[in-house]
């Protein structure tokens, strides 16, 4: 065994091969030392061979840490998910004693609450499972193992709930993640993408931090999969409602929740169609409005020396990028930078008679808008969407905004996610919840 395995890494200088022996056999191991807990070797291996006080061949068929490994194709994959190979009289076990690098009692950092929970999920599945579980004591709770990525093999676990998961949903998710080909897969985007989100304009899975979402998600019969080194779980099948849903809105009050549900509504409009409502109504249609609005606008774009849609585009390109320098700079920094920017280059650019001091509002009301959407991957597509309709505006004017709104609602009502309608803007109540599974059950 340890020279074949030598061979299958001539150029690892973490490779870590011992022949030991005592007064009754001779073993031999071989594990990668910067992915293995050395004392998971010394406590489950060393002492127990040396000690005697059992003999190994008997510790290794009695423990089930030690697990058979019949296939010689196999142990370079293992070896390289943190397992030690272990020969005892010809035959070759496996041992787990990867070395976890784990996060601490993890906080919420994107989806944040104010009554909720505050801990996240860790980067470990094992220690994720352990608060979801903690959250859902319920022995329907079923758990399934993948691996993922050519090269990176990174470890999935499946999580549903046997009683409510739709069996269709189930076997379609396991059929994909069986036919991914991508070879590096490190985080839980990556993963979204290879399970067929890349070419999608909205996002058919929620990538979430929260145990709460996912144990909700678990609940309404839903899959979630965990990634090995990322704390974001990925919930599916999803609809266009859970995007809009909050995890606070279990928490506070029914009427104020819906209330909030319809701004966050009104959000998602204003954010895409202002921009192309704006060029619409000043470039083809200003009858739209009263005479003394028109008036004014007419006004604040008197200095203004180019049409409304460059005026746009260069106002939505300060704030994406605004947006973007808020991500990338540290935190420390990050919002007091982006502020202070976005004053001083609104303020001079409206000084300057770049842009229209109504182009500033229509501007920070788009911007404001996109960041009421709960769901981050729900508010980055989002942001996207306002563009094709402000090229339809540009040509067509009012009537092309309303064409590419109808095309969305199109898109939207044929999208599906793993083979559910995805367009449905109000949740289910109760009773349609327990018809809808008795449906899929049967």
């Amino acid at each position: 065994m340890l020279k074949r395995i030598k061979t299958l890494f001539a150029e690892s200088r973490d490779l870590t091969m011992h022949q030991l022996q005592n007064d009754e056999m001779t073993i031999e191991i071989a594990y990668i030392e910067s992915l293995c807990d050395g004392s998971k070797v010394s406590d489950f291996i060393l002492v127990p061979f040396t000690k005697q006080l059992q003999p190994f061949d008997e510790i290794v068929k009695v423990n089930p840490v030690y697990e058979p490994l019949d296939d010689p194709a196999k142990w370079t994959d293992t070896l390289l998910l943190g397992f030690v190979l272990i020969q005892v009289n010809g035959k070759i076990y496996k041992l787990d004693a990867a070395r976890i690098i784990r996060n601490e009692n993890p906080q919420t950092m994107v989806e944040t609450v104010i009554t909720g929970p505050q801990i996240a999920l860790s980067e470990d599945v094992i220690d994720s499972i352990n608060i979801i579980r903690s959250r859902y004591p319920s022995p329907e709770l079923a758990t399934e193992e993948r691996t993922v990525g050519t090269i990176s093999r990174t470890r999935v676990l499946l999580l549903y709930d046997k009683r409510s998961v739709d069996a269709n949903v189930l076997n379609m998710v396991r059929q994909r993640l069986d036919h991914i080909t991508v070879p590096m897969i490190n985080a839980s985007g990556q993963l979204s993408r290879a399970l067929g989100d890349r070419y999608k304009l909205f996002p058919t899975m929620i990538i979430t931090e929260r145990p709460d979402r996912v144990c909700n998600g678990i609940q309404d019969g839903k899959v979630v999969l965990l990634l090995q080194g990322s704390m974001f779980a990925i919930v599916l099948p999803v609809t266009f409602y859970d995007f809009l849903s909050a995890v606070d809105d279990q928490y506070d009050s029914f009427w104020m929740t819906r209330l909030l549900l319809v701004l966050r509504y009104i959000a998602v409009v204003l954010t895409i169609t202002l921009p192309a409502l704006y060029v619409a109504i000043v470039s083809y249609n200003p009858e739209l409005f009263r005479v003394q609005l028109t008036f004014s606008i007419a006004g604040s774009r008197s200095a203004v020396p180019y049409p409304s849609f460059i005026e746009v585009f260069i106002m939505l390109l300060m704030i994406e990028s605004l947006i973007e320098a808020s991500v990338r700079l540290p935190k420390y920094i990050g919002s007091t930078a982006t502020t202070v920017g976005g004053l001083i280059l609104g303020q001079a650019a409206q000084q300057a008679g770049l842009v229209s001091s109504i182009m500033i509002i229509v501007t920070s009301v788009v911007a404001i808008s996109n960041f009421v959407i709960p769901v981050n991957n729900m508010s980055t597509a989002i942001r996207f969407m306002k563009y094709p309709l402000i090229i339809m505006a540009i040509f067509f004017g009012i009537t092309g905004v309303t064409i590419g709104l109808f095309i969305y609602f199109v898109y939207l009502a044929d999208l599906r996610s793993f083979g559910k309608p995805y367009f449905r803007i109000f949740s289910k109540t109760p009773s349609q919840a327990g018809d809808i599974g008795q449906v899929d059950q049967g």
